[in-house]
């Protein structure tokens, strides 16, 4: 028997709780409103992609790869002057590329063609 009333007791306060309608006051109602809004404001003031260029990338690549030509021209070609020949060409077709990278750059405007755009992750994006 007193199994059976304790589990009316606890059915009885069940009810009553989902019978609850919490309402917030106006007033908290509405600062929790403008905090909102200006948090809102807050963000879309940020920018919210990050942009990485990258138009000087086959510039890099083209001194790195001839520099290393040269370098292995210098170390393993026994001819003293025709080793310095070999380096003399890649150096001067990585300053060749050099050149050319920044002036195609300007010209053809791809600075923003070469652009990879990286968003914003969490909570605030």
């Amino acid at each position: 028997m007193r199994d059976n009333h304790s589990n009316m007791e606890i059915d009885e306060v069940i009810r009553a709780s989902m019978k609850m309608a919490d309402v917030p006051a106006p007033e908290l109602n509405n600062k929790l409103k403008a905090a909102l809004y200006q948090q809102e404001i807050i963000l879309q003031k940020q920018p919210v992609m990050h942009k990485l260029s990258l138009w000087y990338l086959p510039m890099v690549l083209n001194l790195i790869t001839f520099s290393l030509l040269a370098l292995f021209a210098l170390i393993m070609i026994e001819n003293i002057y025709l080793s310095y020949f070999a380096a003399g060409i890649c150096f001067y077709a990585g300053a060749a590329g050099i050149l050319l990278t920044i002036v195609g750059a300007k010209r053809a405007s791809i600075k923003e063609e070469i652009t990879i755009c990286i968003e914003k992750r969490g909570i605030l994006a």
